[in-house]
């Protein structure tokens, strides 16, 4: 039975920087050294401007920079939703491929809720590259490169990141020639692998950079991730397997691989990562343990946010009504957008904290803002793989309860006698965000039955 009380209990403060911590090491200075390399190719150019009954969507071509001899290319689309003028402020999403319908769907869905211009940036990477290879498979073969030559510009993630800062200048430049403004910031977000470059795009110190929305790439603090893994899973992820096979995973015991995790982790940046961020995992993720965000949540400081949408894998789509994968995911574009219109018009985020409670099976939850729902999502597991589990929420508050909340509520969450011995658990609270319900998230507990 699910029990709601309220209580004057003191919350540690999660979701906010954490106290009295080391600054921690510098990071190798590859990164920065490959984004300063002048790119004497950068250029742009409008190639489109398409009227709809929605709004006006431009797409731009881009030469961003030349990587190992190679001349990177990409399209920027820009789109700017019906009666919405130009912000100082804007949406950068970056993605592979190249324009198409379902990113136009879900680019048009985010700058309608955001109301304000979003830009989608394409072809990151630039691929497939080096005999048909893409993606993992790539990213790989540029680690490997790495470590036969020490050459610190082959990480693929480094041209990845360059792109999104070239993408930057050219919307800078189309905004004051076609729109008459000017654009300042950028709020850069991406899923999985565009994730990995959104941190590390975050952590470049680009002033431009106002905040950053990685999604579904749950994997910071690498050493300690793959022990989590292999505790979890039994061995490696097949997901990441581009990576056991060329000898990556597990780390080797070599100064050159040990250095060449450390410059693409976003952990080890997160002395330069104090900027606003928004955290979008599934919890039914094959690529990462179900708790791996733990390894790294408390060294994140700044203000920070996180959502898990339930029984949703690596593309955030959750199961709809009709038990059917939903077509956009719409939990994690609601919270996204409402994280971006959050910076673009600097109207404060909700907050939420939390605190498990050591002794006693209670979960003490501290939201601040106009409270629709506060729902504990709960799973169970033969092991620590809750790959395949499914997660059931049970409702504390309903929507007719909903108010403005600044206050400390206590969850029970005493574990199922009849489950399987590894039980999980996470709170989610729903707030009322200008009209958009945003969900936030606690931390996931894994209990084991005694």
């Amino acid at each position: 039975m699910l029990r709601l009380l309220a209580s004057c209990c003191c919350l540690v403060g999660l979701a906010s920087s954490a106290l009295g911590q080391a600054a921690p090491p510098a990071p190798p200075t590859d990164l920065f050294d490959y984004l300063k390399k002048p790119e004497a190719v950068f250029a742009w150019k409008q190639v489109s401007k398409t009227p709809t009954p929605q709004g006006t969507i431009t797409i731009l071509d881009l030469t961003s920079q030349t990587w190992q001899g190679i001349v990177w290319k990409h399209q920027i689309e820009l789109i700017v939703p019906k009666d919405v003028t130009p912000t100082a402020t804007m949406v950068l999403y970056n993605t592979g491929g190249k324009p198409n319908a379902t990113t136009a769907m879900l680019g048009l869905q985010i700058a309608q809720l955001v109301k304000a211009p979003v830009a989608f940036l394409y072809g990151i990477p630039n691929q497939p590259l080096f005999g048909g290879k893409t993606e993992d498979a790539l990213i790989a073969e540029t680690f490997v490169k790495y470590l036969e030559t020490e050459d610190g510009s082959w990480p693929l993630l480094f041209p990845m990141v360059k792109s999104l800062l070239k993408a930057m200048d050219a919307i800078q430049a189309h905004a004051m020639e076609d729109w008459k403004f000017e654009v300042k910031q950028f709020v850069v977000t991406g899923a999985s692998k565009r994730g990995w470059t959104s941190w590390l795009t975050g952590a470049s110190g680009d002033p431009r950079v106002k905040a950053i929305a990685p999604l579904v790439i749950d994997t910071l603090n690498f050493p300690k991730q793959m022990t989590n893994q292999v505790e979890a899973f039994g061995k490696p992820s097949l997901m990441i397997a581009d990576y056991t096979r060329r000898g990556l995973v597990p780390i080797p015991d070599s100064g050159a691989a040990k250095k060449l995790w450390q410059m693409v982790d976003p952990w080890m940046y997160r002395g330069k990562l104090t900027l606003p961020k928004l955290i979008v995992n599934g919890t039914n993720d094959p690529y990462w343990p179900q708790d791996a965000l733990n390894s790294y949540w408390n060294d994140l400081a700044g203000d920070k946010h996180l959502l898990y949408v339930p029984n949703a894998g690596h593309d955030l789509r959750g199961i709809g009504d009709d038990g059917k994968k939903e077509l956009l995911p719409m939990k994690a574009v609601n919270t996204l957008a409402a994280f971006c219109r959050s910076q673009i018009f600097d109207k404060p985020m909700p907050q939420l904290t939390w605190e498990y409670q050591a002794s006693g099976d209670f979960l003490m939850v501290k939201p601040i803002g106009t409270v629709k729902a506060l729902t504990l999502w709960r799973a169970d597991s033969e092991t620590r793989d809750f790959r395949g589990s499914k997660w059931t929420g049970e409702v504390a508050l309903k929507d007719q309860e909903t108010k403005k909340y600044d206050g400390t509520l206590e969850v029970g969450y005493k574990l199922k006698p009849n489950a399987q011995p590894f039980q999980a658990m996470f709170g989610e609270v729903t707030f009322d965000y200008d009209g958009i319900p945003l969900n936030l998230s606690t931390q996931i507990r894994i209990e084991v039955k005694k």
